[in-house]
């Protein structure tokens, strides 16, 4: 095909798609607007602004001079924002080290990443130190605190910022340079590396703006007015690209540091967001937390993502006043790719039906080309039947793995970005994932969702917690088996379940294949680096969870 292009006018200016330009934005809308970690640290975007020239002082200062990694280990906070958009701007690439990570699994994303730089809060020193000699790419460490420091061997990240100077200029370059680099663990192997570039992130910004500022799915939105706090760790695929879209509108941000209910049940009685988002259990944690039992919640918008949102979580979140919806994505997406969207008839419709909308995956964000394709690489029928794996394109999407070509290649088989989740698809284009590939369980010729069989459980009222695995069987290849928490108060027996289970069988929403073998109740379910629910190690501990059993 011909294409018609005409050369650019004399003096015009190819604008690139950089970082920098959501940070100018910052000082348009509301520059008074604050920033605000924990009960330490308070101030405007002003002083934002001026913070972020001056590490970017601090990392000239070292030596480097773009194309370098910068390593982050810190807590979420202020600092880690002003990290967000200090080091891309500069020309760096930003590596945001999940601490959750075992201590060989960290060593090996510094060097695998080559990081030249560590910016590590001092509770995480100790590790540091026990990797001394083993890092050759690092050439430099400062230290965070929320405090007064003990440590005298590396200089202090404030001590730094506060005697560099406050003018930088943001320079120009490809807007295609990496920006940010991140590893994420699978089933098998080392973690491994996704990376994108400026343009990808500016580009899955507008995303978000155009989806949660424009579109009206499920009335969860996020507005320029709305006082944002992330419950994602800054770690985890940049808190979900939110941190960028609120610095670009200048809403007030709330970073709470380390994760605790205590501390987030005062910063929402001082602080009042509106707008947050987390993974189930960490919703889960909040409304059942003593701290947060008497506080309003009504007004609080919140976007569950990482793991399925039951129907049970959700019903408690509407009777506690919060608006709740679901976004899709994975770390390789960058990673909003769909939401939940509820049309007129289901916002008109009962309790059951709005429930319905508001947990499924949803439908594709703008400038994303989403499939569900069946095992021969074609789509499935649109009738939220037929089941097929969930791929995608968009221009926001890892272009592979860090150093490993390979895997990148079976990543984007067949031009298409596959995420190795299992997903019907209905005529108005919105997505129900009913399991990953790795955890869909096949009992005696039957395919049994565990996510289905989880949100099921979930609506028994003394349920708070259930995960389900399969586990071999010798006749029927694999039987499901569930383990669950209950809330403190409930006193529940495993034919109790078993009656609860019985009537989605009797009413054709669960084949009889799908009553677990087992209910085993626990303390607690072992959960990823992240939140999710670690199924690979429940199914390779199952014998000493049963012997945890409670």
């Amino acid at each position: 095909m011909k294409i018609r292009k005409l050369p650019p006018a004399a003096n015009s200016h190819a604008f690139p798609l950089l970082i920098k330009s959501l940070l100018a934005y910052s000082l348009v809308l509301e520059p008074e607007r604050e920033i605000v970690y924990k009960d330490l640290v308070r101030y405007n975007y002003y002083t934002f602004n001026e913070r972020v020239r001056r590490l970017s002082n601090v990392l000239d200062g070292l030596g480097l001079k773009g194309g370098e990694t910068v390593a982050v280990m810190d807590y979420d906070s202020h600092r880690y924002l002003e990290c967000y958009f200090a080091i891309p701007m500069t020309g760096n690439v930003l590596h945001t080290i999940n601490w959750r990570l075992s201590p060989a699994q960290i060593l090996y994303t510094i060097n695998h990443a080559e990081d030249t730089v560590l910016i590590v809060h001092e509770e995480f020193l100790p590790i540091i130190e026990k990797f001394a000699g083993e890092m050759p790419s690092v050439k430099h460490i400062m230290v965070t605190t929320d405090g007064p420091s003990t440590n005298t061997t590396y200089p202090n990240y404030e001590s730094l910022l506060n005697a560099a100077d406050t003018h930088y200029d943001f320079p120009d370059f490809d807007e295609d340079a990496v920006a940010t680099t991140f590893y994420t663990t699978g089933t098998t192997g080392d973690p491994k590396g996704v990376y994108f570039s400026h343009r990808q992130l500016v580009l899955h910004t507008l995303n978000l703006a155009a989806t949660f500022g424009f579109v009206d799915s499920a009335s969860v939105r996020c507005r320029s007015n709305d006082v944002y706090m992330p419950l994602t760790p800054m770690f985890h695929v940049h808190a979900w690209g939110f941190p960028y879209l609120a610095t670009m509108f200048s809403m007030k941000q709330v970073y709470i540091g380390k994760l605790s209910p205590l501390m987030v049940a005062d910063l929402m009685k001082r602080e009042k967001p509106t707008f947050s988002h987390c993974v189930p259990t960490i919703l889960q944690v909040v409304l059942h937390c003593p701290e947060a039992k008497a506080i309003d919640l009504s007004g609080w918008k919140v976007m569950i993502g990482g793991s399925a949102l039951t129907k049970g979580l959700a019903k408690l979140a509407l009777e506690r006043g919060v608006d709740v919806n679901v976004g899709f994505g994975m770390s390789e997406t960058c990673p909003v790719v769909a939401v939940s969207y509820m049309r007129a008839t289901d916002a008109d419709g009962d309790l059951e039906a709005q429930l319905t909308a508001r947990t499924r995956s949803g439908v594709p964000t703008i400038f994303t080309d989403l499939q569900v394709w069946n095992e021969a690489g074609m789509p499935v029928a649109a009738d939220d039947k037929e089941t097929g794996e969930v791929v995608v394109r968009s221009p926001w999407l890892t272009q592979g793995y860090v150093k490993e070509p390979e895997k990148g290649a079976a990543l984007w088989k067949n031009g298409y970005l596959h995420t190795g989740d299992v997903a019907t698809i209905d005529a108005n284009h919105s997505l129900k994932i009913s399991d990953r590939i790795k955890d869909v369980i096949k009992s005696g010729g039957e395919w049994i969702s565990s996510i289905n069989l989880e949100s099921l459980i979930a609506l028994h009222p003394g349920v708070a917690e259930v995960a389900v695995v399969g586990l071999p069987h010798p006749k029927w290849g694999e039987r499901p088996h569930a383990l669950v928490v209950l809330h403190a108060e409930a006193r529940v027996e495993q034919d109790d379940l078993k009656d609860h289970i019985r009537p989605f069988i009797d009413q054709g929403q669960l084949s009889k294949w799908a009553m677990p073998e087992e209910f085993v109740f626990v303390a607690a379910i072992p959960k990823t680096s992240v939140g999710k629910i670690d199924k690979k190690r429940i199914r390779s501990e199952w014998p000493q969870t049963i012997g945890q059993k409670i």
